[in-house]
């Protein structure tokens, strides 16, 4: 039987060196080790990167890419397990699986996303880190693999069913600026997206405004790829402003 579209890339991420976890999963710092990786695999699951009821990826590679030792990766696995946000699986074809969240768009979850959040901050650092990427990938240039990859999230996002646009949409947006060639770009970009994407939960998906995204996700690569970093970084930055004055509309 063939694989859905969704669980095939669901596949990818745990092989082939698991690229789309690549932004977020790095070696972690000494000292801060058990808090460190349960941070990244909370973004992990934050950014929908391993959407619900697809598995995680092996012990041993998660432990590799953080620079953890297997015992301390199960104690972050075991917290994760007891908040209900993934399960283990036992058998031929176990392992730990997330587990997909529950509808979240009632008042009370609504004010508790919005509680503690500097939406303005959010939302300017966002458009920082953005468009900053955006004009390295154009500068420095991308090697003919890092085009591919970008071309690739790019088509993903176009070919995305509605359940499955946002989660593609933060994939295109950090494979941008993981190409940046900053670490600690990509790094703190991931953590912003990760708070973006709560915020984005909170409202609906509209089609209208979901097309003209698209428009601008074309354009922004086009300029990348062409090396016109001015154009790329405009492109980008109008396109951080219709997602915050979206935002701002409903959330004021």
């Amino acid at each position: 039987m063939a694989k859905t579209d969704d669980a095939a890339t669901a596949a990818g991420t745990a092989g082939a060196g698991g690229d789309r976890l690549t932004p977020v999963l790095r070696p972690v710092r000494a000292g801060n080790g058990f808090e460190e990786a349960l941070e990244q695999i909370l973004q992990l699951l934050r950014l929908g990167l391993v959407p619900g009821g697809e598995r995680l990826p092996a012990e041993r590679e998660l432990a590799e890419r953080m620079g953890i030792s297997r015992v301390t990766l199960r104690e972050v696995l075991k917290v994760l397990t007891d908040q209900g946000l993934v399960e283990s699986r036992r058998g031929r074809y176990g392992g730990t699986f997330v587990l997909s969240r529950p509808d979240t768009h009632g008042e009370d979850e609504l004010r508790r996303r919005l509680a503690g959040v500097d939406v303005e901050d959010t939302l300017r650092f966002r458009e920082v880190l953005e468009v900053g990427a955006a004009g390295l990938c154009a500068s420095h240039g991308l090697t003919a693999e890092d085009a591919r990859r970008l071309r690739q999230a790019l088509a993903a996002t176009h070919d995305a069913p509605l359940g499955a646009y946002r989660r593609r949409d933060t994939l295109l947006h950090l494979t941008l600026a993981e190409l940046s060639g900053s670490p600690s770009l990509t790094a703190r970009y991931a953590g912003v997206r990760a708070t973006l994407n709560d915020l984005l939960d909170c409202i609906p998906l509209l089609v209208r405004n979901l097309e003209h995204s698209q428009q601008q996700h074309t354009a922004v690569v086009e300029a990348v790829l062409d090396g016109d970093a001015e154009g790329a970084r405009a492109v980008m930055r109008e396109h951080c402003e219709g997602t915050a004055a979206l935002l701002r509309g409903f959330l004021s």
